[in-house]
């Protein structure tokens, strides 16, 4: 199963179709979104594929009560701060990195296959003990000038890094 990660949309339409249309392509059957998607006139550019849509809050939304209608009224919901997902036989930890104490924990509990987060704008890989953690970067390129998301592939357990 094909699971795509996201972070940091920051309204950037262009470049959130962008990231769907990869999602949509390689046939993700999750798009997770690790927060800052920000206003909820994204949601329909978000949530146009055939694929369940999760995300969480980040540290920039503004109107959560209106995000969280819109997302009902296309498919998708938000899971609060963080959100703990069993998708394609693997366990996931999904967190927006705003509050560093969720990403730690879930990190040091061993509970989780990935951990997944956002708020730092910079793509990132490595291993702590069994758990994968995994920063998907910005899809906006905003502050770093470099656009990305990642794939996960639950069968074969990896990670794959997509410059948008």
């Amino acid at each position: 199963m094909i699971v795509a990660l996201m972070s940091d949309t920051h309204d950037n339409l262009s470049m959130i179709k962008k990231a769907v249309d990869v999602a949509v392509r390689e046939g993700a059957s999750y798009v997770l979104h690790a927060g800052d998607l920000v206003s909820p006139f994204t949601i329909p550019h978000l949530c146009r594929g055939n694929y369940e849509f999760v995300c969480v809050w980040g540290n920039n939304e503004g109107d959560r009560g209106f995000i969280t209608k819109r997302l009902s009224e296309h498919g998708g919901r938000v899971a609060g701060l963080f959100a703990e997902l069993e998708v394609g036989g693997v366990k996931i930890a999904l967190t927006h990195g705003h509050v560093e104490a969720l990403v730690d924990l879930a990190i040091a509990s061993g509970r989780y296959d990935y951990v997944v987060y956002g708020h730092t704008h910079r793509a990132e890989e490595r291993r702590v003990g069994k758990t994968v953690v995994v920063n998907p970067g910005e899809v906006c390129g905003y502050l770093s000038g470099r656009a990305t998301m990642a794939l996960l592939d639950t069968e074969a357990r990896r990670v794959t890094l997509v410059d948008l």
